[in-house]
């Protein structure tokens, strides 16, 4: 995403009048718009390839706050990977890719020489402002041809195509092969149920940007993460008192129908710098459930330190009865960021065997400077190998002095 401004600013000044960040002015593909914008028509990103050739794309989403689509006209798209981990090979138009993934797409050159389109534009299915349009790139085909005036443009979803976006996400398989195998945790030792929310915190200030002269928030288990000025892992490391607290919930305060509910109900959380502690080795579930309070819409949620096993996602509230059923227990994608369907669930198993201290939050940057985070801690196993390093030695002077 482009911005006509400096994106940390613009960011700062959302987070303090509690408004809705600015969308951005423009898309871009290695670093160009394109057309149809035409600031960069001269300058569009141009991919030369040779015909006959097959090339490994490694596409990344560093959008702030867009799921996108994207395409190459006339061209085949074969996926074999997400997040670093191997897929079932996925033939394709299209794919959909959410903000911080990663998706490893195999192209053949097997058309007539020319200039082809690559495209990409949003997915959204909220009721916010964002930016609807369009970047491009072109596949140019290396030899002797006169280039057309108006190369081909492919078929890109709509904006608000959600059937597309999920006939997309579930074709995605493990590879799961003699060669990749897979080992899905089969049993749990730690289940952790956590509502997803965008909320309201009120505020004494007159001319505050949110709706009803409100902040903007988002949230976890009803709780709106507060960000300590000296760093979790820090405090954890060397036993700090009064950073964080060890007690964010295994389940929601209250239970309530997550996706029925309206707007002005359960809509203020309570604020909190709360961490979730984990034993090293243990095997840990989490179901993720929308909410439709205040804008609902689908929410990329990113684990750090681990890949986890989706094993699923559904409409509507998570039911331990029936829900379970519907997992794909076989070859689940291992990925470090998935979404969590708007108003709807999504699950993820992994092993804690990574020590350290991981921050958990959406990967939309509006939710996650407004509180839509957790921090998860595993603690150290029985060897020096399994045990966490200590952090950085040149880390701001401002949370050194605190020690």
């Amino acid at each position: 995403e482009w911005y006509k401004g400096d994106v940390k600013e613009i960011i700062d000044e959302a987070t303090v009048t509690g408004a809705d960040p600015n969308t951005s002015d423009a898309y871009i593909l290695n670093g160009q718009p394109g057309y149809p914008n035409n600031c960069s028509i001269e300058t569009t990103y141009r991919l030369p390839v040779i015909q006959g050739k097959t090339y490994l794309l490694r596409l990344i989403n560093a959008t702030m706050n867009e799921e996108m689509f994207f395409a190459i006209a006339n061209h085949k798209l074969t996926v074999v990977a997400q997040d670093a981990s191997y897929l079932k090979p996925i033939n394709t138009s299209y794919v959909m890719i959410t903000p911080g993934q990663t998706i490893d797409i195999l192209v053949t050159a097997n058309q007539s020489p020319s200039h082809y389109y690559i495209a990409a534009r949003p997915f959204f299915d909220s009721n916010t402002p964002f930016d609807n349009s369009t970047t491009t790139a072109i596949l140019q085909y290396v030899g002797n041809y006169s280039p057309p005036s108006s190369p081909s443009f492919p078929t890109l979803p709509n904006i608000t195509a959600k059937s597309a976006a999920d006939n997309f996400t579930t074709r995605i398989r493990a590879l799961a092969s003699k060669d990749h195998p897979i080992s899905v945790p089969t049993g749990v030792d730690e289940r952790i149920f956590i509502t997803v929310s965008v909320n309201q915190l009120t505020c004494d200030k007159a001319s505050r940007g949110g709706p009803n002269n409100s902040t903007l928030a988002a949230s976890l288990n009803n709780i709106s993460f507060s960000t300590p000025e000296i760093d979790i892992l820090q405090a954890y490391y060397r036993n700090l008192s009064n950073i964080y607290e060890s007690n964010f919930p295994n389940l929601p305060p209250s239970l309530f129908n997550f996706t029925g509910v309206s707007n002005d109900e359960l809509l203020l959380p309570s604020t909190g710098t709360k961490a979730k502690i984990i034993e090293y080795g243990k095997r840990v579930k989490i179901v993720f459930q929308g909410t439709s309070i205040e804008n609902p819409d689908t929410r990329p949620m990113h684990l750090h330190g681990f890949s986890s096993y989706f094993l699923g996602k559904g409409y509507g509230n998570f039911n331990k009865t029936t829900s379970p059923k519907t997992y794909n227990l076989m070859d689940p994608p291992e990925v470090n960021t998935f979404g969590v369907p708007k108003s709807g669930w999504a699950t993820i198993r992994f092993v804690a065997n990574n020590p350290g201290v991981w921050s958990m939050h959406c990967h939309l940057e509006r939710h996650a400077s407004w509180g839509m985070n957790t921090v998860i801690i595993v603690k150290n196993g029985t060897t020096s190998a399994t045990s966490i390093r200590p952090p950085s030695s040149n880390l701001p002077t401002v949370a050194r002095e605190q020690y």
